[in-house]
């Protein structure tokens, strides 16, 4: 496979991001170098074949190397992995000078990130995003945390990596939910801005994923070059359907659904709303629908209730004031914010969300 790098252009804390098969053997020898590298990895990514020649590679050019472990899923993204992480960097003494290579999905990035923002004020991390949603989503953009029992990602902070490295080596290892929950986030991007790439992924994920994830990454790079910080307004346009979504996480128990999965039925109740309070077709609903299912996604979750998630979504943290701030389609490829979303229709959301009400 042919390699493609895109850049995401922040001035002085821009980065690379180098897509295609065999990457990782291409570029992590060169990024850590004779540096402190501090490896972490969940359980699960570390027992994946490729693992170990990756690991072994960077403790070979690394001045000092620190592998770390952390459990497999969404628990992890909690304060007392952080503090954990945190502690055993400062017993092996890693320096300023150190970089912290996250291997692995959302969680790991998150995580790590998070550790690599706030030890001794900051040491530098790369990201090496093994699951489709990890590549087309959260690796890019800088924005690491974990969760506290009141909200997902509510402690975290802006802090972009040195690099992103996406080894399409990786992902004929995941599972498919795992592929599947991937592409909620692609078909995201061409609900939010791009129609022609909603019509490439409507009829399902492609056998050759590298252009789905070169699109995706460009797109996310675009936004995150013009809005860093969720500052103007432009880069909360990549939160359609996670205020639901982060609820339904957040209520079910973390782990129960995987993120692309929640935010697939997050969609669907956001794209109810766009449709009642801002006159989005129906037929782009209904296409939505379709292309969720054409993906393996679940458009509904049974049992789901108002008065379980509506206190979650009060405390999200894309709120403004006392006011939930959704973000909204009023036609394919453009969206708006707005505090101004009666509770009657989040309730009729909800039950569309819950499978209860059709569309």
């Amino acid at each position: 496979m042919g390699e493609k790098t895109i850049r995401v252009e922040l001035k002085d804390r821009g980065y690379p991001v180098h897509i295609g098969g065999g990457v990782s053997a291409k570029h992590l020898p060169p990024l850590t170098l004779n540096a402190e590298v501090a490896l972490v990895a969940d359980t699960h990514v570390a027992a994946q074949p490729w693992f170990a020649p990756l690991r072994d590679r960077l403790a070979a050019g690394a001045a000092k190397f620190l592998p770390l472990t952390v459990p497999a899923g969404e628990p992890a993204k909690s304060l007392a992995e952080f503090a954990r992480l945190c502690s055993a960097l400062a017993r092996a003494r890693i320096s300023r000078r150190g970089k912290i290579v996250a291997v692995g999905g959302g969680v790991v990035g998150d995580l790590a990130g998070f550790v690599a923002a706030s030890y001794l004020r900051g040491v530098a991390f790369i990201q090496v995003p093994t699951s489709l949603l990890a590549a087309v989503d959260s690796s890019v953009g800088g924005k690491t945390g974990v969760n506290l029992p009141e909200g997902k990602n509510l402690v975290g902070a802006f802090y972009q990596p040195a690099a992103v490295v996406i080894d399409l080596d990786f992902l004929p290892t995941l599972p498919p939910r795992e592929l599947a929950a991937g592409m909620a986030e692609v078909v995201k991007y061409g609900i939010i801005s791009d129609p022609e790439f909603f019509d490439l992924v409507k009829p399902g994920a492609p056998a050759d994923l590298a252009p789905v994830i070169e699109k995706s990454v460009a797109i996310k790079a675009g936004v995150v070059a013009d809005d860093e910080r969720e500052s103007t307004g432009r880069r909360a346009s990549l939160n359609f359907g996670h205020t639901i979504a982060h609820a339904i996480e957040q209520t079910a128990g973390y782990g129960q659904w995987l993120h692309g999965e929640a935010v697939s039925v997050g969609m669907m109740g956001a794209a109810w709303l766009s449709h009642r309070l801002l006159g989005l077709p129906l037929t782009v609903t209904q296409d939505l629908r379709a292309a969720l299912t054409a993906n393996r996604l679940p458009v509904t979750i049974s049992g789901l209730e108002f008065d379980r998630l509506a206190p979650v979504i009060a405390v999200d943290k894309k709120s403004t004031g006392q006011k939930v701030n959704w973000v909204l389609c009023p036609e394919l490829g453009r969206t708006v914010q707005t505090t101004a979303v009666p509770e009657e229709l989040v309730r009729e959301a909800i039950e569309v969300c819950a499978g209860r009400k059709d569309i």
